[in-house]
């Protein structure tokens, strides 16, 4: 039972980055088939990810940390900058959609903590299908939630939301770049 439960605060842990930047992603003005769709990626980048880190071991725990920081970090400045752009251009259709490779870039820059967590776990010897399978819904749960509470958030500021969600992938992005 202790085991559960702080599975459960390390799985929450995890999904409330996934929850925060899909805040951010949910005022872009999404439908409702699309916030389903990153929410299912989300969940499963959530699983793929600590799997590997449990898989991949001891020896790499020291060089993962710092690697999954500044990799998320730059993904998540990348898609915050190309939403301000987005916003200012006044177009449409923005660069970067939450679809196809834009979609696997955003879901891999909420999940690479997921990695560094899952070599923790490894070591530690956790279950890991429970593991895995327990991050994963809380993340998608968590993301699930963020994009639709973003995405009635940008209903009630109009056009400036996409600008705003660009900026706090810029501020989520930049926090873990230099900080």
């Amino acid at each position: 039972m202790a085991e559960w439960v702080t599975l459960m605060i390390m799985a929450c842990a995890l999904g409330m980055d996934a929850f925060s930047v899909s805040l951010g992603m949910g005022m872009a003005g999404l439908r409702i088939m699309q916030i389903f769709r990153i929410g299912l990626v989300i969940g499963a980048f959530h699983i793929v990810m600590p799997l590997l880190g449990m898989v991949t071991g001891k020896w790499l725990s020291q060089y993962v940390g710092m690697i999954a920081h500044y990799v998320g970090g730059g993904l998540l400045l990348f898609i915050g900058v190309q939403m301000v752009i987005s916003a200012w251009r006044q177009e449409e259709e923005s660069l970067l959609q939450p679809v196809g490779w834009g979609l696997m870039l955003f879901a891999i820059s909420v999940s690479l903590d997921s990695f560094s967590a899952g070599l923790s776990l490894g070591i530690l010897g956790a279950k890991t299908l429970m593991t895995v399978g327990m991050i994963g819904l809380i993340s998608m749960l968590l993301a699930w939630v963020g994009l639709i509470v973003g995405a009635r958030f940008q209903h009630v500021i109009g056009s400036y939301s996409e600008l705003l969600g660009g900026c706090i992938l810029i501020g989520f992005g930049g926090k873990l770049l230099f900080m």
